[in-house]
């Protein structure tokens, strides 16, 4: 198996046929086919349905499918990392991260550094702790910000200015909305809705005093805004940071911080013992530098 299959791979199950596909990539059918089905026979595995008008993935043509984009996506960074010319300073910064208040400083920073080095890229992707700690892992990102709780030892960071408060959002119309503020004997059996990170961390053992599985969760994810729709909806309270969800113009929900109060802090973390192409050093020189000067 070779990068240059798993691109003809990719082409198929995104054209879904093998025409498309061979269009795509400027080459005849025959020799398409029959790569497939070396990858196939490689494999041992059958990773097409062929129908009469369109190609679907098997479940092993599925999982391969996540693994080829994402070996294609390491294989394409390198080289420009690697290829990137001596003089001057450019590339491709890969920064993944929640969609929060405290990304504030980094894209401040992605604008200083562009200023002075044009030619560097920023590329920004947004999800959980969990998704951000795989890319990292697979090495898709360069940096990704992290939410406490989470365990920090196998990556070095940077600890970014002013934590975030924990705390509830919830419709106005909620009876918990009367309280200024959320204790722990408030919460048995009131519908909550949480981020997988913050469950699967059971970040909230110690602020509770009793069992987590004592709640009533009757929804995780890590998609914020369809949470937030579902706050909306009346399907519970969401467990969230004070910064997380802009309520200015809301009139249907409200936000009451936690008592006693609960705070997190957000971290930028890179992979430990990592080789920073010239572009990473640079901006890593200017967040530090932009670290000192912030107030805490």
């Amino acid at each position: 198996m070779d990068i240059r299959v798993l691109e003809y791979f990719l082409a198929v199950a995104r054209e879904q046929t093998i025409s498309g596909a061979a269009m795509s990539l400027h080459m005849t059918q025959p020799p398409l086919s029959k790569q497939l089905m070396e990858l196939e026979r490689e494999l041992g595995k059958q990773l097409f349905l062929r129908g009469k008008r369109r190609i679907t993935l098997t479940k092993e043509g599925m999982l391969l499918r996540k693994r080829a984009e994402e070996i294609v996506s390491l294989v394409e960074k390198t080289k420009a990392e690697v290829s990137a010319p001596d003089e001057g300073i450019s590339g491709d910064l890969y920064i993944g991260g929640g969609e929060t208040e405290g990304m504030r400083l980094i894209v401040q920073t992605a604008q200083q550094v562009q200023r002075r080095y044009p030619a560097i890229r920023f590329h920004f992707s947004s999800g959980d702790g969990y998704d951000v700690t795989d890319r990292l892992d697979q090495g898709l990102i360069d940096f990704g910000t992290l939410i406490e709780p989470f365990d920090m030892g196998k990556y070095d960071y940077l600890r970014l200015p002013s934590p975030d408060t924990w705390g509830l959002l919830m419709r106005r119309d909620h009876p918990l909305a009367r309280l200024t503020r959320i204790r722990p004997e408030d919460l048995p059996g009131v519908p909550l809705i949480a981020s997988r990170q913050l469950e699967g961390e059971d970040g909230l053992s110690g602020w509770l005093g009793y069992g987590y599985e004592k709640l009533r969760v009757v929804a995780t994810g890590n998609l914020v805004n369809t949470l937030v729709l579902a706050v909306e909806e009346g399907m519970g309270c969401l467990f969230t940071l004070d910064k997380l969800v802009d309520l200015s113009g809301s009139r249907s929900l409200c936000f009451r911080p936690l008592e006693p109060r609960l705070e997190s802090w957000m971290y930028l973390a890179w992979k430990k013992y990592q080789v920073f192409t010239r572009a990473a050093e640079v901006f890593v020189r200017e967040l530090k530098r932009g670290l000192s000067t912030a107030p805490t």
